[in-house]
């Protein structure tokens, strides 16, 4: 499959922008929810909080970092 010359003048960041993410269910018990669920396999989140975003990593060691 050829791209389009506007595909051609998009930069990859624009590109990746375009790709849809799907979307997924997560269980809640109570005020609980599984890190296992969170992350899905990947390591690393967004989580959105107001106007702003929090990137919480697993580290290689298993452990959880939360930054702005």
């Amino acid at each position: 499959m050829s791209k389009t010359s506007q595909e051609n003048d998009r930069n990859p960041k624009d590109r990746e922008a375009t790709i849809s993410v799907a979307a997924r269910t997560i269980t809640a018990r109570g005020n609980t929810l599984d890190s296992k669920e969170l992350f899905s396999g990947g390591r690393e989140i967004i989580i959105v909080h107001g106007a702003e975003n929090y990137r919480l990593r697993l580290t290689s060691q298993n452990k959880l970092i939360l930054t702005k």
